[in-house]
C-alpha cells in the first residue's frame, strides 16, 4: 500500500516519540542510506531529535562519499552508544528503512532496546520480518527513497539540493537507471527531485566504481551459462572475494542480454560466507526462489547469504530449485 495512504501510521508513531533512531540494512547502499537521510531531514523539519545508526565497518563507495561530504551535517551514531542518546522518558522510536528482515538490520541491539518500531520498506514481508513493529510497506514502489520522496512532496518540505540528489541516487540504483520496477510515480518523483535541485551528474558520481572492482565484475561475465534459455547464471572463483554490491551489479548487467528474464550470481563475500544476488524482469518470482535458500527480496530482486559452505554447494542447491521452476 502507498505510504501516502498509510501516512497516519507514520504521523502517529513520530508524534508520541521524543527521540527517533533511524537505521537501514547491513551493507548500506544508496537506497538504504538515502532513505535514512531523507527521513532524518523530514524529522528535523518536524523538530524531532533524530539519529542515524551506522555500524558498518566497510562502506560501499557511494555511501562512503556521501558520509564524507556530510560529515558534521547529520547526527550519526554507533549502536553501542544508543543509551547515551535515548530520551529521559524512554519515549523512543526505532525507524527501520529499506528492510524488514531481522537478520539484515544494522543493529540487533537497537531492536532489543527500543520497544516501539516502525518499518518503511518496499520489499515483501516474510517469516523473518521484525516482530512487533508497525509496518508501512509498498511493494509497487521502486525504492524506499521513492517512498520518502512521496512524503517530502506531499508535505512540501524544503530540502537542500544535495539531499535531493542523494534521494535520486537511491531511486536510480534500485531501478538500474529506470529500467526495472518503475511506475509513473517513480518518474514523477524523480522529476520532482530534479526540480528541487537534484543533480544527474552528481548521481553518476555517486554511482561510479573503482576500476579494480569493475575488472573483477567483468571476470564474472566471462563464465555465464543459461538455464531454460532465459535464466543467466554465473559464479566467482572460490579464492576471490567480492562485495555484495559487486554481485548485485553483475546480476543487473545480465538482464540486458537478449532473452534473459532472470539472473543469479554467486560469489565469496567473506572468509566463511557465500553471497547470492538475483534479479528478474518479472517472469520469475525472486522472493519465492530465494526463500527456499534462506534468503529474501521481492518479485524483482533479492539476495541470500550462506555460511560454512562452498560456491559449488550453493550452485547445486540453486540449480535444483531452478530446474523445478522450469517444469
Amino acid at each position: 500500500m502507498s505510504i501516502m495512504k498509510e501516512k497516519g501510521k507514520w504521523n502517529k508513531a513520530i508524534k508520541k516519540a521524543d527521540t527517533i533512531f533511524l537505521m537501514g540494512h547491513k551493507d548500506l547502499d544508496l537506497d538504504a542510506l538515502g532513505s535514512c537521510i531523507g527521513m532524518y531531514i523530514i524529522l528535523k523539519r518536524r523538530k524531532k531529535k533524530s539519529y542515524i545508526i551506522i555500524d558498518d565497518r566497510e562502506l560501499e563507495l557511494g555511501v562512503k562519499k556521501i558520509l564524507k561530504e556530510l560529515d558534521g551535517c547529520i547526527d550519526i551514531i554507533n549502536s553501542q552508544d544508543i543509551d547515551i542518546y535515548r530520551s529521559s522518558k524512554k519515549k523512543d522510536l526505532l525507524m527501520i528503512l529499506d528492510t524488514n528482515k531481522e537478520e539484515l538490520v544494522q543493529s540487533k541491539e537497537a531492536l532489543s532496546k527500543i520497544k516501539d518500531k516502525l518499518i518503511i520498506d518496499h520489499h515483501n514481508l516474510g517469516n523473518d520480518t521484525v516482530k512487533g513493529a508497525t509496518i508501512i510497506q509498498d511493494i509497487k514502489a521502486s525504492s524506499t527513497c521513492e517512498m520518502i520522496t512521496s512524503l517530502i512532496d506531499y508535505y512540501d518540505i524544503e530540502i537542500d539540493s544535495y539531499y535531493a540528489t542523494i534521494l535520486l541516487s537511491g531511486i536510480v540504483l534500485d531501478t538500474n537507471n529506470f529500467t526495472l520496477n518503475t511506475t509513473s510515480e517513480t518518474f514523477y518523483l524523480a522529476y520532482y527531485l530534479t526540480k528541487l535541485g537534484a543533480s544527474a551528474k552528481k548521481v553518476q558520481y555517486l554511482l561510479k566504481q573503482d576500476i579494480e572492482e569493475y575488472a573483477e565484475q567483468q571476470k564474472l561475465l566471462s563464465s555465464i551459462e543459461t538455464i531454460h534459455g532465459n535464466v543467466a547464471f554465473t559464479k566467482g572463483k572460490e579464492e576471490t572475494l567480492y562485495r555484495k554490491q559487486d554481485l548485485a551489479r553483475v546480476a543487473d548487467t545480465l538482464l540486458f542480454f537478449n532473452n534473459i528474464e532472470a539472473s543469479f550470481v554467486i560469489g565469496k563475500t567473506g572468509e566463511d560466507t557465500i553471497g547470492l544476488s538475483a534479479r528478474s524482469l518479472g517472469s520469475y518470482d525472486i522472493m519465492s526462489i530465494l526463500e527456499k535458500l534462506g534468503g529474501g527480496g521481492d518479485n524483482y530482486n533479492g539476495a541470500a547469504k550462506f555460511e560454512r559452505t562452498t560456491i559449488s554447494q550453493v550452485e547445486k542447491k540453486l540449480k535444483t530449485i531452478l530446474e523445478k521452476e522450469g517444469e
